[in-house]
C-alpha cells in the first residue's frame, strides 16, 4: 500500500510499502481518512530523534488519525464495518502493573504509532486494537476525530489540574498543545484562561474563542492581564506547554498561593526552576506523559459543542502532497496551529 515513510532525516517519500498485519479477533482494520501532523512528526523529520527515541530504520510517521472501518475481527462487537471512527495510537501491554492500575500511557511496553521502531498511520489502512478504537459521533468530522489525540493531552493536563468550577488558568505556549489545554480547561470549568506567547499569528487564533485572553509577552504585559482577572491573586492553574526553559524557570511568577502548575511542554534537554519561588507560594506540581482514557470524554465534548477545534486546522492536504505538506509544518509559519492529511 502507498504510506509516506521517513527514509533519512530531512527526506520523506511517498512509497509502496508491505506491512506484517494480521487481523486479530480482537482488531478492526481501518481505512485511513484524516492525519493530523504532529510536531512529534516534524522532530523526527528535523533530528532523526526524540531523546532516547532514535530513527534506525525507515519509518512510516503519523499517529493522529480517523477512518472507516472495512474489517472486524469475531470478538468485536462496539463498532461495525463501515463505521467513522478514531483510534488511540498507544497500545499498553495488557498485562502490565501500570495498565492493570488504570495508568497503561506510563507502561515501558507502549508501543505508540510513529514512535521508533513502531510505524505509524500514514498509510491506506492500518489494522489495530478494537478496544483502542472510538465511534465518531455523527456530527464529529473525520479532521475533529483525527484531532482528538491532541486534545486528549490536553484533557489529560485539565484532568491532572483537578479545576474547580470558576478557576483561573494561564497557559504558557500557543501552539497546538497549548491553545487544546486552553479549551480543555474551559470546558473542565475554568471561567477564564490567559494564554501567552511569542507570536501574534498564534495568539489570534486562541483569541477568538470566548473566554480565551490572548497576550504576547514580548509587547503585551501579562502580569497586568492576570492581576485584573485575578483581582491580583495570581492564576489558579498554571499549564506550562511550551518546553521553553526561561518558561519553566519562571513558572511560579504569575501562580497564586496554594496554586498547582502542570508541567506539559518537554524541553528539549534539562531546565532550571526557581525552586524557592514555588516553595513560597507551596505550588502542586504535576506532570502529565501523553494520557489515558480520554478519548470517550473528548469525544462526548466535541459532539455536545463544548469543544471548537475546527479554527485550529489551518492547512489540509492531500496524501499525495505529503512531502509539501512536512516542508510546510517544518517551516514552522506561525499562522498553523494544525496541519491535516487526507487519504483522498
Amino acid at each position: 500500500m502507498k504510506a509516506l515513510v521517513l527514509a533519512d532525516i530531512g527526506k520523506i517519500v511517498l512509497e509502496d510499502r508491505d506491512f506484517d498485519e494480521v487481523l486479530g479477533d480482537n482488531d478492526v482494520q481501518i481505512k485511513i481518512h484524516s492525519v493530523g501532523i504532529c510536531g512529534s512528526d516534524v522532530h523526527y523529520y528535523q533530528h532523526g530523534r526524540i531523546g532516547p527515541f532514535v530513527v534506525e530504520a525507515p519509518m512510516v510517521l503519523g499517529h493522529e488519525a480517523s477512518g472507516i472501518v472495512i474489517a472486524t475481527g469475531k470478538n468485536v462487537t462496539h463498532v461495525k464495518v463501515d463505521d467513522r471512527v478514531c483510534m488511540e495510537p498507544g497500545i499498553p501491554n495488557v498485562n502490565s502493573a501500570q495498565t492493570r492500575a488504570g495508568i497503561y500511557n506510563l507502561d515501558p511496553e507502549v508501543r505508540f504509532w510513529a514512535t521508533p521502531p513502531v510505524h505509524g498511520c500514514l498509510r491506506e489502512t492500518v489494522i489495530h486494537p478494537a478496544a483502542f478504537t472510538f465511534k465518531l459521533p455523527d456530527n464529529v468530522s473525520f479532521a475533529e476525530g483525527a484531532m482528538v489525540e491532541p486534545l486528549a493531552i490536553g484533557m489529560h493536563a485539565a484532568t491532572k489540574a483537578g479545576i474547580k468550577p470558576g478557576d483561573i488558568a494561564l497557559v504558557i505556549g500557543a501552539g497546538p498543545i497549548g491553545v487544546v489545554t486552553a479549551l480543555a480547561a474551559l470546558a473542565g470549568g475554568c471561567s477564564d484562561v490567559i494564554i501567552c506567547d511569542l507570536f501574534d499569528e498564534k495568539l489570534a487564533v486562541a483569541n477568538d474563542y470566548e473566554g480565551l485572553h490572548a497576550v504576547n509577552i514580548k509587547t503585551g504585559d501579562l502580569a497586568a492581564k492576570v492581576n485584573v482577572l485575578t483581582s491580583g491573586n495570581g492564576a489558579d492553574i498554571v499549564f506550562e506547554c511550551s518546553g521553553a526553559k526561561p518558561a519553566i524557570a519562571a513558572v511560579a511568577q504569575h501562580a497564586a498561593p496554594g496554586a498547582t502548575a502542570v508541567l506539559v511542554g518537554m524541553p528539549v534537554d534539562v531546565a532550571p526552576m526557581d525552586i524557592v519561588a514555588a516553595q513560597a507560594k507551596e505550588i502542586t506540581f504535576k506532570t502529565i506523559f501523553r494520557y489515558a482514557n480520554m478519548y470517550p470524554r473528548t469525544l462526548r465534548l466535541l459532539s455536545s459543542g463544548k469543544l471548537h477545534v475546527q479554527p485550529l486546522i489551518s492547512q489540509t492536504y492531500k496524501f499525495a502532497d505529503g512531502v509539501t505538506a512536512f516542508e510546510r509544518a517544518a517551516a514552522g509559519y506561525p499562522s498553523d496551529i494544525k496541519i491535516m492529511l487526507e487519504m483522498e
